[in-house]
């Protein structure tokens, strides 16, 4: 006998992960639960935990839930190995995330200072930028994301959504609810700027949910935290829009910043 269950609203709650995804999970076959209650509810035990950890651990390595499928269905898979591989994805990721810190505090305080900054110094800021998208996009996303717009045009694209969702925030701050209309035109053109910086690549759209979802800190930087990015999400309930781009294999994404959006 298992020690402890969760019911499907318990492990949501535990994880961080929604009801909504569980149910698709189970739909598809990837994770299904071990029991269910005499009421027909499910009950997850102590080894579906387990399972659950290797799905998330490959899925945050960035492999597709149908793939996630068939390697979970190879007896063969062993566990300590993906979680060896997600270690190692991860200090790579600090290892890069601590260069660009240390590169841009040092132009930073040039800058600041009204000192110059030697192009070598930029070129070594951009070689850390551009490993710090690989794990996230591919070669042909980035030229897709950065040579189909020129600079003016995404300095301009910049410029209007820190103005939409400076907009958002205001609303939120006022505590207007998500479900009011202003809220919701305001979240219509946000998405439909997003729609459209995203050439309607459903690709492109996971890999920049991705790579937002793996560093918030960017995303606050340009003013949308997790309670503002919450708030888009419950506004966007309200609106009919086209879901391609803003759905994934039955999962509604959070609320991302386009990755158009910020500079090369």
């Amino acid at each position: 006998m298992d020690k402890k269950t969760w019911k499907v609203g318990e492990l949501a709650k535990q994880t961080g992960l929604t009801v909504r995804m569980l149910h698709h999970y189970d739909k598809i076959g990837l994770f299904t639960p071990s029991k269910s209650s005499e009421k027909g509810h499910r009950i997850y035990t102590e080894t579906d935990i387990s399972r659950l950890q290797q799905i998330m651990s490959l899925k945050q390595l960035g492999f597709a839930l149908e793939e996630i499928k068939r390697m979970m269905e190879n007896p063969k898979l062993n566990p300590a190995e993906v979680i060896k591989v997600q270690l190692e994805s991860v200090r790579e990721s600090i290892q890069i995330q601590e260069q660009l810190c240390s590169r841009l505090e040092r132009i930073y305080e040039l800058l600041n200072s009204q000192q110059e900054v030697e192009s070598e110094q930029f070129l070594n800021l951009i070689e850390v930028i551009n490993r710090s998208k690989d794990k996230y996009f591919t070669q042909d996303q980035q030229e897709k994301m950065f040579k189909q717009l020129g600079l003016e045009e995404r300095k301009q694209m910049v410029s209007e959504w820190l103005e939409i969702t400076a907009k958002i925030r205001c609303e939120y701050e006022k505590g207007i609810p998500p479900e009011n209309l202003t809220v919701i035109q305001l979240v219509k053109q946000w998405a439909e700027l997003f729609n459209q910086l995203s050439f309607g690549d459903s690709d492109l759209t996971k890999a920049a949910a991705h790579y937002y979802k793996e560093n918030p800190e960017i995303g606050e930087r340009l003013g949308l935290d997790r309670h503002l990015a919450d708030y888009i999400k419950k506004a966007e309930l309200h609106i009919d829009l086209d879901k391609k781009g803003k759905e994934s294999c039955g999962e509604k994404e959070s609320p991302t910043i386009p990755a158009l959006l910020m500079p090369e």
